[in-house]
C-alpha cells in the first residue's frame, strides 16, 4: 500500500510540474499576429522593385493593373481584399511563391516574392514603412491581411 502513494505522489508530482511549465509557456510567435497591413510592412523602394518584376513575370496573365484576365484573377480592389481579409500576408506570400508563375511555379526567389507582394500592397493602398516586407513565411504569419483599416 506504502508502495501505491508513494508511486501515486511522484505522479501527481509529475502531473503538477507539467502542467505549471505548459501554463508558463508562451504563444508560439508563429500564432500571433502583431502588426496589419495597415502599419506600414514594406518600403517604397521595395514596391518598385516588385513593380518590375511583375511586369516581367506577373502581368502577362493578372494585367498590367493588376485586374485580371481570363485565366487569372484580379490582385486589386475589393474582390481582392476580400478573399484574404482576416488571413496574413505569408499566407499570400506563400501561395505566389509556391504557385506562381503558373507556367513555371517555385520559380521566383523568397526576395522577388517579397517585392512583388509589396507591390500588390501599393497598389491596394496600403501604407509603406520603414523596413521591407521580410522574406520569411514566419514572420509574414504576424502581419495580418485587413481589408479595412481598423477602427473605421
Amino acid at each position: 500500500m506504502k508502495k501505491y502513494l508513494t508511486a501515486a505522489a511522484v505522479a501527481a508530482y509529475a502531473v503538477a510540474a507539467f502542467h505549471s511549465t505548459v501554463k508558463a509557456t508562451p504563444q508560439a510567435p508563429e500564432a500571433q499576429t502583431t502588426k496589419s497591413v495597415w502599419d506600414g510592412v514594406y518600403t517604397e523602394e521595395q514596391a518598385k522593385r516588385g513593380g518590375a518584376l511583375y511586369k516581367q513575370w506577373c502581368s502577362s496573365c493578372h494585367g498590367a493593373e493588376l485586374e485580371g484576365g481570363e485565366m487569372a484573377p484580379g490582385l486589386v480592389g475589393g474582390g481582392f481584399t476580400s478573399n484574404w481579409n482576416g488571413l496574413t500576408v505569408a499566407d499570400i506570400f506563400d501561395r505566389t511563391r509556391t504557385t506562381m508563375p503558373q507556367d513555371s511555379p517555385g520559380a521566383l526567389s523568397r526576395e522577388q516574392v517579397a517585392d512583388i507582394t509589396a507591390f500588390v500592397l501599393s497598389m491596394n493602398k496600403f501604407p509603406t514603412g520603414s523596413a521591407e516586407l521580410a522574406t520569411q513565411s514566419e514572420m509574414l504569419k504576424q502581419i495580418k491581411f485587413e481589408a479595412t483599416k481598423p477602427g473605421y
